[in-house]
Formats: structure tokens, sequence, C-alpha cells
């Protein structure tokens, strides 16, 4: 039975309260420890540690001494590379080699990056000529925000994670985690690679525990953070922004999502059938970037209809280290209840079910995992809920479109704007596409590729700022002019 302890000033320490809550396995939820939960004393600690350690080594370290430690950080990840992929599939059932070839490999990589990035970071510098005739030299400084609260999800738990917390140590803060209450396994770990590569106390803190009435609240709200990033639902980054509020705190947030790919008939057809699978169905349909909407021009509609449903059911539910297993459980059962409550008003609705729509059939040992089938409906309009409504399960509606304006207006018709894939040979028309659809990524013949020095984030109520290479610097720096007459 494993323990995850709260990680405060370099100390793995229990709470005052004594309370704790389980920590499953999606697989077959099964028991794998338990997890102490922040209260308000634990959390002020973590935030008093932060602040001390901003005035302390850490705050007097040149750019290259941090650089530096982030290299060993990132180093020590992958020096534990096996430790750190045992526990993230212990907490997500992900398969074996998405975790090993995604989600490790890039939660080191982003300590490098960013490592990289604030090596070469600059301002601006103005001459100008005073009234009095003299000179003045006006140049920009940028000073770390402070102490940064980091609120993570659980889908990508060490990648999205790191993804804040690389670019906050890069830029000279400390950070206070709270790690979904669903995924508090990487997020403890990195506490141990902290404090084996010499990392000061107080830079790297962990609170764990849920949103009202516990960690996520009383973090966002305590007036000691300066700055909150977070990823996961709208619904919750709402109630963020409105304790941020409290205080002026700024806030950098990617949000929910109901993605879009737009399938033209001069597409590469194989590549675009291969793609939106693994848009939909990857980490069982769990990634903020992936395709729930599906929109395909109409003289390929049928054969790209039945393509995908050849490939949704290759889709082999198992064992996360089984080497045929190509789909692992949702998170949780509390989320399993969320998917199939949209399978059913899919039904209701009146929704073709092309395949799927339930439960998969699993072994006597996993059948009380977290399973769902990769599913995929036609036939719904644009008003139903499976269609408008974020489910984050591993799910598509697919419909038939005749001209580009009628396939945008469709698009752009949600209210989120995270991201869309267009497929076609006529790189004018996709291009004209990605420059009038509301999002804040847009691939073309291509589906997660990412440069980690371009900007990141989601356009209406997928987010707030941008984050990636220097763009992460806009908010987890501030911007301070300095003005010498000589």
């Amino acid at each position: 039975m494993k323990e995850f302890l709260n990680f405060i000033n370099g100390e793995y320490v229990r709470n005052a309260s004594g309370k704790i809550f389980e920590n499953r396995n999606p697989v077959d939820n099964s028991l794998i420890g338990n997890v102490f939960e922040a209260g308000q004393a634990e959390v002020d600690a973590a935030v008093v540690a932060a602040r001390a350690a901003l005035k302390g080594d850490w705050g007097r370290l040149a750019i290259g001494e941090r650089v530096k430690l982030l290299d060993a950080v990132a180093n020590e990840i992958n020096r534990r590379f096996d430790d750190f992929l045992q526990a993230e599939i212990a907490d997500t059932g992900k398969p074996y080699d998405l975790a090993s070839h995604v989600d490790i490999p890039r939660g080191a990589a982003n300590f490098q990056v960013f490592a990289d990035t604030i090596k070469s970071m600059s301002t601006e510098s103005f001459n100008m000529r005073t009234p009095d005739g003299k000179t003045a030299l006006s140049y920009g400084v940028r000073v770390p925000r402070g102490v940064i609260a980091v609120v993570c999800p659980w889908n990508l738990p060490l990648l999205l994670m790191t993804w804040k917390v690389g670019p906050a140590l890069a830029c000279g803060n400390t950070v206070v985690v709270k790690p979904s209450e669903d995924t508090p396994a990487t997020a403890t770990l990195l506490g141990e690679v902290m404090n084996a590569v010499g990392m000061p106390k107080g830079v790297y803190n962990v609170v764990h525990g849920f949103g009202p009435g516990s960690a996520g609240e009383f973090l966002t709200k305590h007036p000691g953070v300066n700055g909150i990033t977070f990823t996961g639902e709208t619904r919750t980054g709402t109630a963020i922004m409105q304790a941020a509020a409290v205080g002026v705190r700024p806030v950098s947030m990617e949000l929910g999502g109901k993605n879009a790919a737009i399938v033209f008939a001069d597409c590469d057809f194989q590549t675009a059938v291969d793609t939106v699978t693994r848009s939909c169905f990857e980490n069982a349909g769990q990634v903020c970037l992936g395709t729930e909407r599906v929109y395909v021009e109409r003289p390929i509609f049928d054969k790209f209809v039945a393509a995908l449903k050849v490939k949704a059911e290759t889709m082999k539910p198992g064992l996360p280290f089984e080497k045929d297993t190509k789909i692992g459980p949702v998170i949780s059962k509390e989320h399993q209840k969320k998917v199939l409550s949209y399978y059913q008003k899919a039904k209701d609705q009146g929704a073709t079910v092309v395949t799927g729509g339930g439960v998969p059939e699993m072994p006597e040992a996993l059948k009380d995992g977290c399973w769902v089938q990769p599913t995929i409906w036609t036939g719904l309009p644009e008003t139903a809920a499976v269609v408008t409504d974020e489910i984050f399960g591993p799910c598509c509606h697919i419909s038939p479109f005749d001209t580009e304006e009628e396939v945008l207006a469709k698009v752009n018709n949600n209210p989120y704007g995270l991201a869309t894939s267009v497929y076609s040979q006529d790189i004018g028309r996709a291009n004209r596409m990605a420059q009038s659809i509301e999002v804040g990524l847009c691939w073309i013949n291509s589906w997660f590729l990412r440069d980690l020095r371009t900007s990141f984030g989601g356009s209406k109520q997928s987010g707030i700022g941008r984050e990636g290479g220097v763009h992460s610097f806009e908010f987890y720096t501030d911007l301070r002019n300095v003005m010498v007459k000589f």
C-alpha cells in the first residue's frame, strides 16, 4: 500500500487533519494507495516555503545556475524513467507505448526546452533625447512573478504539470503544485528528483486534495500566490478566475474544447483516416486537443465513415503492458459514468451508432475497470448534446458537408475554440480554413504535432493566454521598465 504525502519545503509531510482519500487504478479499480489531503495549514506552509525560497538561495541564483539545475532535473527524470513510467501508468491505466513515448519523455523535455529558452531571452531597449538635451536609455527587465499556483489535470499528469513548472522555475519563480486527486503519483515523485539534484527547499511544493473546500480552493484563494496557471474544464477555470480576481492576480488557462476535424475530398485518404483515428481515440479520447467532431466532404463521407469504423474496432482494450493493447480505460468510475451518459444521450436523440456505444466485454479480472468502447455516431443535428458538449472520451460524431462556407460556420458555431485539424492537398484552401477557424491551434494534414517553442492556448471559452517558448515568459515574469538619464 503506497502513501502519497504532500511535499513542502523539501520534505514529505502528512497533514494536521488526518484526512486521506484513495487512489485507485482505473484498469481494475484496485487500490494503489492513500493520499494525504492538504488542508489550509498545509497550503499555508507550502506558500510560506515558496515565498521564503524567493528571498533565499533560489532568488539569488544567476540564470546559468538555474539552467544547470533544470537540466539536472530533466536528466534525473530520465534516469528514473521506469519509476515515473510505472507511477503514471498505475494512475491513468494508459498503454505502455503511449506513456513511454509521450508522457515521460515530454515531462523531462519540458525542463530542458525552457532551460534552453531562458538563456536567450531578451527584452527591449531605446535611446531618446530628454527635454533638457541629455540622453536617456530605457530598457526592459523581466523579473520573476513570484509564487505560482500550478493546478494540473489528470489526463497527461506529468507532461502538463512540467509544461508549467518548467518555465515557472526557468524564470526564477517558485511553485505550489496541486495535482489532480486522480493522479497524485508523478507530481509526488518529482519531489524526490528535486531533492536529488539539490534544488533549494521551497522551490517546488506539492499539496494534494480536491477543489472546493480543499487544497484547490485554499491554494487559488491564497493571498501569498502571485499567479495561477490551470489546465482543465471551463467550469473549474471560471471558479479559479473568480478566486484570482481577489487581489487582481493573473491567470493562464487552457480550458475545455470541442475540437473539430475537417476532411476534404481531395485529402490523402489514408493519412486522414489514420490521423483522425489517433485524434479521436488516443488516450481513450482524454486529450485536451482530441477530436470529437468530424466533418467530411460529401463525396467521400460514406467511405470515410466505413474506414474509421474499421480503425476504431481495432482499438483493443487491455492491460497497459500488453503489446497488443491499443486503448486503456478512462480515468475513473465517475468519468466512466459521465462518458456513458453521453453515449445514452446520443441514442436517445436518434444517433446512428456506427460502432461502440457501451462497455467492452473484458476478462473477469478487469471487469471492474473504467472501460468504455470507442464510439462513432452519425445522423445527429448540430444541436445534439454529443455535438455541442465536451465529452472527453473515445468518441466522435461524423457529419457530411458540401462547401467551405458551410463547414466553417458549423465548426465556429461552438463556445469552445481550442484546436482543429484540416485535411486537404489544396494547401491554399487548407490555409484559408486555418486562418478562419476560431481556435488557438490548427493542424494541416496532421494532429498533435508540437514545436515547444511555439504558442499554445485556446480561444473563446477554451482559455486565456499563451504558453510555450518565449510566450510563457509573458505570464511567468513581470516586465519592468528602467529609465536611465545621463
